[in-house]
């Protein structure tokens, strides 16, 4: 599929097909592009809520009440939905479990490899938390993934909905987040739009070429 015709195309979806299901191998091919998205120094702060059932929409659908209640359709008649949330704190023993992964994975010639990556690695988180800017850092890291999450379901052909509007806070405690250290981000709604998706017939508007380039 061309890539320019796909970014033309995609589009914010605002009503669902409930009774179309996204198919599994489709799925496990998203699932698969939030886990090789790339975040600084390789750190993967996130964690990826995956709802593909009715009462597990429910759950995260709690979260899009009064103000946010236009969401709801959104999330409860889309065929998947997942929560994107960023970790609060990257400790040592988090940085040693990515260690052990990029070790496992192959990834360093010698044991002074591995020493070198991780103290570069420690040396950033730590940069980050003398400012006081961890969580921060970790919830930009999780918008690439959103990033990739959405290109990747445009070119499946898949429909998307990327959603700030719900309560951080009710979905915090339905998901028990702080007990897991971690913030949600974001929520994308995946599916088939309906015909009722009036974004789908709009043409896409964007700033002109010269409005948003300076060539340096």
């Amino acid at each position: 599929m061309d890539l320019l015709h796909t970014l033309k195309h995609r589009h914010t979806t605002k009503a669902y097909d409930s009774e179309r299901k996204i198919p599994a191998p489709v799925v496990a091919q998203l699932l698969e592009a939030l886990r090789y998205s790339p975040s600084s120094v390789n750190s993967q702060p996130w964690h990826f809520f995956v709802a593909d059932t009715a009462e597990g929409k429910a759950r995260i659908a709690k979260s899009t009440s009064g103000t946010f209640a236009f969401n709801a359709p959104r999330v409860l008649n889309a065929s998947h939905v997942i929560v994107l949330s960023a970790r609060n704190t990257l400790p040592p023993e988090y940085l040693q479990t990515l260690a052990d992964q990029e070790q496992a994975d192959g990834r360093y010639a010698d044991a002074d490899a591995r020493a070198l990556a991780h103290k570069g690695r420690s040396g950033f988180v730590g940069l980050h938390e003398q400012a006081g800017d961890v969580a921060t850092w970790t919830q930009k890291q999780t918008y690439i993934a959103q990033g990739f999450l959405l290109l990747s379901a445009a070119l499946l052909g898949v429909d998307a909905t990327p959603m700030e509007g719900f309560d951080a806070a009710i979905l915090s405690k339905e998901l028990e987040l702080a007990e897991k250290d971690l913030s949600p981000a974001v929520i994308v709604a995946l599916g088939y739009h309906s015909d009722a998706d009036f974004n789908a017939k709009l043409p896409k508007s964007r700033l002109p070429e010269k409005a948003i380039f300076s060539h340096i």
